[in-house]
């Protein structure tokens, strides 16, 4: 089970004491959490926190019940030497009347059932400190404060600004694993929920202002039934804002994804957003610029109006 949250500011972090806590943590009942406070300013915002999650494990009448630490590191878009430039790239796919997809294109290496492989929590990033902080910044840009947000396939980061938590008017989530759900200290609320075999979401018609998705929708084996139910609970005039880097779990990705690059991902992503019901998108690419880098994560947005 899965109780309340508290997370402590940690002094330091090593990557030594990081592994050597999350390879300890194999079973366990209880996580906690909470926020550090945020600043209003983004230029005054720290550009990393770091804290600890607390997590008991082997809690039953046969375990040995033990709390360990995770020190964790947020990256959180702001105070970076990146700069952040922002190019449209034209969707020019025509797609036909009816999904050309086969069951075949949605297979997956691995098969298997995901809330087994998603059962330990990820309290890692699986894109760059560069592609984070432009998603970050798109965010802060493109979504008004007073807004009601949701993030699918969320986690124990949304990548939304600090500021968010406290002025939007709610921020709520679903993903798979409930403790990296919890770990998320921006949520007001989360349903954990795995939308390969439930392609639903837990709301009310009109519910949304925005509805984001974060490196994922390659994951999804019903894209198109998924964003049909997004556009049932956005708000007219509402957005999806879907981004997408070129990282994955190769076994857990689609396999026409895995055969396409960047580009034809966006064309693809289009697609399924046309055939749920919504118009053509707009395509960004956002990819932070690094000094001296040149071969840091692209992060690209598909964005589209109700």
């Amino acid at each position: 089970c899965c109780n309340a949250l508290s997370i402590s500011r940690a002094k330091s972090i090593t990557r030594s004491n990081f592994i050597q806590s999350t390879a300890s943590v194999i079973f366990f009942s209880d996580i906690v959490g909470s926020s550090p406070a945020c600043a209003a300013d983004k230029d005054k915002n720290p550009r990393y926190i770091e804290s600890e999650v607390q997590m008991k494990y082997g809690d039953d009448s046969k375990g040995n019940p033990r709390t360990r630490g995770v020190l964790v590191r947020r990256f959180t878009g702001d105070s970076t030497p990146y700069s952040f430039p922002r190019s449209p790239v034209s969707l020019v796919k025509e797609w036909p009347e009816s999904a050309p997809f086969t069951q075949k294109d949605f297979f997956r290496a691995d098969e298997g059932d995901d809330e087994n492989f998603y059962t330990l929590p990820r309290l890692v990033y699986h894109i760059d400190e560069p592609a984070v902080a432009s998603l970050t910044q798109y965010y802060r840009d493109n979504i008004k404060p007073g807004s009601s947000i949701l993030d699918i396939c969320s986690s124990w980061v949304s990548h939304y600004p600090l500021e968010f938590k406290d002025n939007m008017k709610r921020i709520s989530a679903t993903g798979m694993n409930p403790l990296e759900l919890m770990a998320n200290d921006q949520l007001t609320d989360y349903e954990a929920r795995n939308l390969n075999v439930n392609p639903t979401l837990p709301y009310e018609d009109n519910s949304f202002d925005v509805v984001t998705c974060v490196v994922s929708i390659d994951y999804l084996i019903k894209p198109i039934e998924i964003l049909k139910e997004v556009r049932r609970i956005l708000k007219p005039g509402g957005k999806v804002i879907i981004s997408q880097s070129n990282r994955c779990f190769p076994s857990k990705a689609i396999s026409m994804w895995l055969n396409m690059n960047d580009r034809q991902h966006l064309e693809l992503i289009n697609g399924y957003l046309q055939y749920a019901g919504f118009g053509k998108a707009q395509a960004y690419d956002i990819t932070a610029s690094v000094p001296g880098e040149r071969f840091n994560d692209p992060m690209f947005i598909v964005e589209v109006t109700k």
